[in-house]
This record gives structure tokens, C-alpha cells and sequence, in this order.
């Protein structure tokens, strides 16, 4: 009998070993952008502890109100168990000067659950650790933003909008997915808008493209004399002299890269002229080199009243899925935020 059983359980081990891990661990938990540090209390309420809670309470930028960029929870090293341990984002820290001589950060790929990110800062001292908070705040948040922006555009390819799907690659030929309340449109020469037309909390994707007419273009100026004009024919206000305008000293623009290429990321506030209606707003410009033209896609909020951190990031993860025609065509391209190909958050304090 059991020589019998032995082929069966060589069997199975083979077959369990092949299994797809997402059969045997659970789905992450937690709501996006919410974050888990497990780190006793005493040191959580430190000093060194607070530098990363300051990291982590930062605002999500050019918002017309203050917006924490996530949820904080803490949790004790000993009451981190099975319950705890499928939170969606995690950053344990261990601080240990017989352990680590230097201050490394690092982070783990579906650890205790599927669609989860554990961020590791190990440190010799509280005080490296508390210098390497102030020193790398930015590569932190921009880190945790890109993994929540990565899981978005994973769910945008599942479900989306038929509407915006449509439209783009009708007048631009170009794919795209937007969230799936956009199903309201409007649509003209090079110009592309859907919403899901809610005044009291509306989202808002517009696509356009004009002549590529070379690196120069890509600045402040020149790039929001292109959206005011654009915006201002296709999406007037209700009387005469209403139109949609971009506020310049709200405004800030950085070089971004998507699908491993150049790209332009402009981020800010617009307002309606002669009107009291106004909100936030992000765009990307994307060089076309097949068609030698600029595409926009951007996403705005209008929500006054309300919190517009989630639809102003669920929009700009929709800015990630826009594939241009020649990408079409290359299918090992991913939607999404690219990671440095180098591990750049392992990186040593000196």
C-alpha cells in the first residue's frame, strides 16, 4: 500500500509545486494608497519614528486643499500576524547596529499576499535612520505612488470605459483606458473629452494633439498656451467670455518617462474666467513620431466640497494606459509606470 501511494504523493508534490501561488495566498488587503508601518510604539512616537511618519503625512501635490498622499497605520512588531501581515503596503524597520552598518532600503513582491509591496529599511542607528527619511522623503513617496499607480492601471485594463476606449482610437488612433463612469463625450476635430458628468463630483479625461515641432516645445509656456487654447473652443462656459483657463502659478511641469520614452507631465490647477468653477488637473505630452504630433491626454476634477485626491489619481492612472499607434504594434510594452531597472532603493547611506 504504500509503495502504491508513493508515485500518487511524487505526483502531487509536482503538481503543488507548479501551482500558481495565487491559489494558496490571499489578495492584499486595504485600500489604496493605505499604508502599514509596523514598528513598536515607543519608537513609532520617537524622534527617528516621526521622521517617517512626516514622509508618509505629506500632501498630494497641486491639490486646491491639503490631502494627505496616504493612510497611516501602525501596528506593534509583535502584533504583526496573519491578520495584519496581507495589508496591501507595508514598511517594517529594523533598526540593529549588530545586525547593519549601514542604512539600506529595500522592497519584497507579494511577501505574505498577492498585489502586495513590502517596503525593509534596515539601520545600524535611530539617527542614520532618521537622516535617511529627510534624505530620501521623495524617493519613498514617489515609490509607494508608483506601485498604487501600477495596481490602478491593472484594474483599468479590465474594466474601463467603452466610450473613451473608442473615441480615442477613432479621432487619434491610439488606445486608451479610462474608468468606466466616463460615458458622457464630446468629440471634434482633434479633440476628445469624456466625463461621467456629475457636477458635484465630476471626472474628466480630454485627449488633443497638435504638430510636433521639436524638443524646444516641451516647457511652461508654450505647452499651456496649447491647453488654454485648445480648452477654450472645445469646453466654453455657459454664458459668453466662460471658458476654461490654466492658472500658471499653480501649474508645474517635469520630465516623465512612460513606455520607456520622453514624455511631459504638467500638474496644477485650472479655472473657468468669469466663473467660480475651477480644480485640479494633470496631463501628460507625448511625442507621436509616427504622425510627427503632440498628443494630450489629461484628467481633471471638478468636485467642490469634496476630497479629490482618489479621482485626481484614478485619472492620472488612466494617463499611463494611452499607447500611441507605433506602440501598438510592440507587445512586450506594458501599460503602466516603468521601475528603474536598477534596484535604486537599495541604496546605501554613505
Amino acid at each position: 500500500m504504500t509503495k502504491r501511494l508513493i508515485p500518487t504523493m511524487i505526483m502531487l508534490l509536482v503538481m503543488l509545486s507548479s501551482c500558481d501561488k495565487s491559489a494558496f495566498f490571499p489578495k492584499a488587503s486595504g485600500r489604496p494608497y493605505e499604508v502599514l508601518v509596523v514598528m513598536d510604539s515607543v519608537e513609532w512616537k520617537a524622534p527617528h519614528g516621526r521622521a517617517l511618519f512626516d514622509v508618509l503625512d505629506t500632501d498630494v501635490p497641486m491639490l486646491p486643499q491639503s490631502e494627505r498622499s496616504f493612510r497611516i497605520s501602525q501596528c506593534e512588531v509583535k502584533n504583526f500576524d496573519r491578520i495584519l501581515n496581507i495589508f496591501r503596503n507595508i514598511i517594517m524597520v529594523n533598526i540593529d547596529k549588530t545586525q547593519f552598518t549601514r542604512t539600506r532600503m529595500k522592497f519584497t513582491r507579494n511577501k505574505y499576499a498577492m498585489d502586495q509591496i513590502v517596503l525593509t529599511i534596515n539601520s545600524p542607528s535611530k539617527e542614520e535612520f532618521q537622516q535617511f527619511c529627510v534624505e530620501h522623503r521623495q524617493e519613498i513617496v514617489d515609490f509607494l505612488t508608483k506601485m498604487e499607480m501600477n495596481r490602478l492601471v491593472k484594474d483599468l485594463k479590465k474594466e474601463n470605459s467603452k466610450v473613451t476606449r473608442d473615441l480615442a482610437m477613432e479621432i487619434f488612433g491610439c488606445k486608451m483606458h479610462a474608468p468606466k463612469e466616463l460615458t458622457s463625450s464630446k468629440k471634434a476635430k482633434d479633440f476628445l473629452w469624456t466625463s461621467n458628468n456629475t457636477p458635484e463630483g465630476m471626472m474628466s479625461i480630454v485627449m488633443y494633439s497638435f504638430p510636433y515641432e521639436g524638443p524646444q516645445i516641451f516647457n511652461k509656456e508654450y505647452l499651456t498656451a496649447k491647453r488654454d487654447s485648445a480648452l477654450k473652443v472645445n469646453i466654453p462656459g455657459e454664458k459668453p467670455g466662460m471658458f476654461m483657463k490654466t492658472d500658471t502659478l499653480c501649474t508645474v511641469v517635469k520630465p516623465i518617462v512612460v513606455h520607456n520614452e520622453y514624455a511631459m507631465e504638467m500638474r496644477g490647477l485650472w479655472y473657468v474666467e468669469n466663473d467660480c468653477m475651477g480644480g485640479p488637473y494633470v496631463s501628460h505630452h507625448r511625442v507621436d513620431t509616427e504622425n510627427n504630433r503632440v498628443i494630450v491626454v489629461e484628467g481633471f476634477v471638478y468636485a467642490p466640497e469634496k476630497m479629490k485626491r482618489g479621482m485626481i489619481r484614478r485619472l492620472e492612472g488612466s494617463l499611463y494606459t494611452l499607447m500611441l499607434p507605433e506602440e501598438q504594434y510592440l507587445m512586450e510594452i506594458t501599460p503602466g509606470i516603468e521601475e528603474e531597472k536598477k534596484d535604486t532603493l537599495n541604496k546605501e547611506k554613505k
